[in-house]
């Protein structure tokens, strides 16, 4: 690391300017804010700690139909009435229940604001669950799990995950299956929803026509008589993958076997994380230009796609990717996959396709604050991953200085074992 910036990337090795200020509420809720009133917006992002990992045993999917919910009455609101009000005055409200955070948004214009922060402090404080609205979206959430039931993309990650993380809660899907979400109840879920929705671990960003003396009273106003609770407690050691070495098959009659591998990942904040990004990108993280997408489809013509992402979550961390090929190609594709991950480990990258992967990364990165509501959800993902702001102006050097050795370096820790955990849905021959 610390090697000197190539001219090249000198130009855009800044990263973005953006003035985060830190704003606290009498009550003594935290926010991250960026000031814009030159557009009559603002875009509100929040995160409390623990998703679908606070659901209880055998209650899947608890907290995917608690967010379905939230905005489906509350206080002297019935569904219609709120869903109304936020129609009426082009808001934009909602939640997502993810493995690791209970995510919520809202943005409005500012003319509307009074209405928007009233309705959002409704749905966190006094949602309702009136008996119809329960039955309803439960009804439509196992509709979409029926439908989904023979989806080949959705049965080989639910799969992938239950064999990478038994009797862990990141085994069990996000959305739950038709048996466990239609036992949920009103009484449990609103005892859930008292679990999801307090103050331990929260993060709150917001950007766009507000001041920092309006945010402080806002805060209370939405988050300020939540619970208090406490962040979950996560292992001192990033919890191991299991099955690495063994490939999965689910048999479906279907002309293309849907294809997902998992290896070891990096923590976001292990200090290799950075150059394992750069290597990721090489491996399968371009969409034209990496080394699977080359061997893969442009030499072999074995798929349409392919590709690799590192997926850090809060309590482990993967390498995880994937592609969809013929049947009777199924066995190639894979072994082309791991030859190209053993040649990384063994051999390195190149230094031409480094400084590419640098030169795509650090010039991409302006794209992801250019509407308020991208600014908002790039500051949260920061925050819930133990950053300050002040990572903004230095994330683009970090790229800029990871060197050639530091991501050959990082291919070996990485790919020095070949074991994948390889789960395939459709009919692969040869594949076992």
């Amino acid at each position: 690391m610390n090697a000197p910036i190539p001219s090249s990337l000198s130009a855009i090795a800044a990263g973005p300017s953006l003035a985060v200020q830190k704003v606290a509420s009498p009550g003594g809720v935290e926010a991250w804010l960026v000031e814009e009133h030159s557009l009559p917006l603002i875009a509100l992002d929040f995160a409390f700690d623990g998703g679908a990992t606070r659901d209880p045993d055998n209650e899947a999917g608890s907290a995917y139909l608690v967010s379905g919910l939230l905005d489906e009455g509350a206080g002297d609101l019935d569904a219609e009435a709120f869903q109304g009000k936020m129609a009426d005055h082009a808001i934009n409200l909602g939640f997502e229940a993810r493995r690791d955070d209970f995510h919520g948004h809202m943005q409005t214009l500012s003319t509307h604001r009074e209405t928007a922060f009233e309705l959002l402090a409704l749905a966190l404080n006094a949602p309702r669950f009136d008996a119809d609205a329960v039955e309803r979206v439960k009804a439509q959430v196992v509709a979409g799990l029926q439908r989904q039931a023979q989806n080949p993309e959705t049965l080989c990650r639910n799969a992938l995950y239950a064999a990478a993380f038994p009797g862990h809660a990141y085994g069990r899907p996000e959305k739950g299956d038709v048996d466990s979400v239609s036992r949920l109840e009103s009484t449990g879920l609103r005892a859930l929803t008292a679990d999801l929705l307090s103050r331990g671990g929260l993060k709150i960003v917001v950007v766009g026509d507000i001041t920092a003396a309006e945010l402080s009273r806002r805060l209370d106003q939405l988050f300020g008589a939540l619970p208090a609770g406490a962040p979950r407690r996560h292992p001192a050691e990033p919890l191991p993958i299991q099955g690495l070495g063994q490939t999965h098959v689910i048999d479906l009659d279907v002309p293309q076997t849907v294809l997902r591998f998992v290896a070891p990942g990096v923590m976001r904040r292990d200090p290799d994380f950075i150059a394992a990004s750069v290597l990721n990108h090489i491996l399968g993280g371009s969409a034209f230009t990496s080394r699977l997408f080359t061997e893969v489809r442009e030499k072999r013509g074995l798929a349409y796609g392919v590709s690799s992402s590192l997926l850090p979550l809060r309590d482990s961390a993967m390498l995880i990717g994937g592609t969809a090929t013929k049947n009777d190609r199924a066995a190639e594709s894979v072994t082309v996959i791991r030859g190209e991950m053993t040649k990384l480990a063994q051999e390195g990258p190149s230094e031409h396709e480094v400084e590419e992967a640098k030169r795509y990364i650090i010039g991409s990165y302006p794209l992801r604050f250019d509407t308020s509501p991208k600014i908002a959800s790039e500051l949260l993902g920061l925050a819930l991953n133990g950053f300050e702001p002040e990572f903004l102006a230095q994330r683009n050097q970090l790229f800029a200085d990871v060197g050639l050795a530091d991501v050959r370096r990082v291919a070996g820790r990485l790919f020095g074992d070949p074991r994948l955990l390889v789960q395939a849905v459709g009919r692969p021959v040869g594949l076992a």
